[in-house]
């Protein structure tokens, strides 16, 4: 009986711990919102393999009378005129302290991949993703919303 009760209280005190190292994990689906518009482009699926995390277009929220299933003919190599939906477009970022670095985005609008990094904010409701060149400072972020 008395180790029924420990497991019991240990179980209780460690639930709300493991969930709130799953929340603060950007593991999930995401919504981007374009930062000139403000509008959401797409669910992005973030992964984590190893260590790893990837991040692949579930879903695209295209305007009217864009194509509605888009391909990437700005793209080079073996994404060349792939669709963009189900293209991974993240990857290889892994957690470094409270933030994520040493990815790479794609932008399927120009084909380009910039170096990037991520951090979570707002209780995990959040994630900041900076795409850029060279040096963080050189880039742009965009805000991305957690949709589970």
């Amino acid at each position: 009986m008395k180790q029924l009760l420990v497991a019991v209280i240990a179980a209780a005190v460690l639930a709300p711990a493991g969930a709130r190292a799953q929340e603060a994990s950007p593991v999930g689906l995401w919504k981007n919102i374009d930062d000139e518009t403000g509008k959401p482009k797409a669910l992005i699926r973030i992964t984590e393999t190893n260590g790893e995390l990837k991040g692949k277009i579930e879903k695209l929220f295209p305007a009217a009378g864009e194509e509605q299933n888009p391909k990437c003919d700005q793209c080079e190599g073996a994404r060349k005129d792939q669709p963009i939906i189900g293209m991974t477009i993240l990857w290889s970022m892994k957690q470094d302290g409270g933030e994520y670095n040493g990815g790479q985005i794609l932008d399927p609008a120009n084909g380009k991949i910039y170096k990037s990094k991520m951090s979570m904010a707002d209780s995990s409701r959040k994630l900041n993703v900076r795409g850029y060149i060279g040096m963080p400072m050189l880039g742009r972020t965009q805000t991305w919303l957690r949709e589970e």
